[in-house]
């Protein structure tokens, strides 16, 4: 982790970072509301941001013109992708293409996070965005200048020539950890068209302060196999041995979850005769075509928006109360007011239910139907 010791113009960077970090705040709510009916109104939401962040470009245009300071060149860097992630979402297409658009700007705002991890030494508001509120005081703990073991941090591995292949995975490894003891794990599955590299931000966060390992392949294809032969369950196996062989995992401890596809695929891997996931997280997704007589000793938290336009609640309340029937223990989660969209304020829950180990008093996010739309 770089020092900022002597990192030049640091008192110009930490006057600048408040705009960056408020520009992934708001797009991280923007994705969270997400929906083809709300557009113009996100729209207008993120507008202000990229305002902002357009003068903060100037502004590090000017600190270092001739690019002689490599870390002002990365926080530039990471600028430029947000407002690039910024004008994207605001570009006015139809719903498809916004769909797309969307994509496209999320790769952006996760290209410009894993740039950031890597200053978070330079400041402490950078350093403080990558976890949890209440975890926030406990920096020092978490995140300590000299970690008890070297292998720590993020790893991308067979992505060395190009960081977007697919079939690869990604792995997070706290930079507390210690080699004490066995630690939980979290598999996390994109859904369809994503890539591992960037769902791996969607938990980092957590597993950071709570002390566990982050795991998120990359399908073989666009998406996972999720009917016909299973081309992805060799891939899993390869991800799962590879950190259990390097690091001390918990194999009685291994979560899997994702989202839409990836939450589909998640119950398709759980519910084969053999397997090493018996403990599923499923988000906004259906139910595979596969047979339930493996339902049983299986424990799920299906979570599911209530305003879902690509696989309906009650669709997917069937499909729970399915799983129910045939053997499985089942805890339905309804989020109100989410679309076909990720809800991150249910990992608190998810991870409580999992292990308390991982459990964490967060305040109230508006869970279920009291949660209201951000206001104009």
């Amino acid at each position: 982790m770089l020092s900022k010791e002597n990192l030049p113009f640091r008192h110009d960077i930490e006057e600048i970072c408040p705009a960056l970090l408020d520009a992934f705040n708001a797009f991280e709510k923007a994705l969270r509301w997400f929906d083809p009916g709300m557009l113009s109104f996100l729209r207008e939401k993120l507008r202000p941001f990229a305002v902002r962040l357009e003068s903060v470009e100037r502004r590090l245009n000017l600190i270092d013109p001739k690019g002689e300071h490599p870390a002002v060149g990365q926080f530039r860097e990471a600028t430029s992708l947000v407002c690039e992630a910024l004008r994207l979402f605001a570009a006015p297409v139809g719903i498809q293409e916004s769909i797309m658009q969307m994509l496209k700007a999320r790769r952006k705002i996760c290209r410009a996070q894993e740039i950031l991890y890597s200053l978070r030494g330079l400041s402490w508001r950078v350093n403080s965005y990558f976890l949890e509120e209440p975890l926030r005081g406990r920096l020092g703990e978490l995140d300590p200048e000299s970690p008890a073991r070297g292998n720590v941090g993020i790893h991308h591995v067979g992505q060395d020539e190009d960081p977007y292949v697919r079939g690869t995975f990604s792995l997070y490894v706290p930079e507390s950890y210690d080699g004490f003891g066995a630690w939980p794990l979290v598999i996390a599955l994109h859904g369809g068209f994503g890539h591992g590299r960037d769902f791996l931000w969607t938990w980092l966060r957590e597993a950071r302060g709570r002390r566990f390992l982050l795991l998120s392949p990359t399908s073989t294809g666009a998406t996972w196999s999720l009917t016909g032969d299973d081309v992805d369950w060799d891939l899993l196996q390869r991800a799962l041995k590879y950190t259990m062989t390097n690091w001390s995992v918990d194999a009685g401890r291994l979560l899997l979850t994702g989202i839409s596809d990836g939450g589909t695929y998640a119950l398709r891997c759980g519910l084969r005769q053999e397997t090493p996931f018996t403990v599923l997280a499923p988000f906004s997704c259906t139910l595979p075509t596969f047979n339930l007589r493996h339902a049983p000793e299986r424990r799920i938290m299906w979570v599911h928006g209530t305003l879902d336009w690509m696989f309906s609640v009650d669709l997917a309340r069937k499909y729970a109360a399915m799983l129910k029937d045939a053997g499985a223990e089942v805890i339905f989660r309804e989020i109100g007011n989410l679309s076909h969209t990720y809800a991150r304020e249910a990992h608190d829950s998810v991870l409580a239910w999992f292990d308390p180990a991982c459990a964490l008093s967060l305040p109230e996010e508006g869970d279920a139907a009291g949660q209201s739309a951000p206001s104009a």
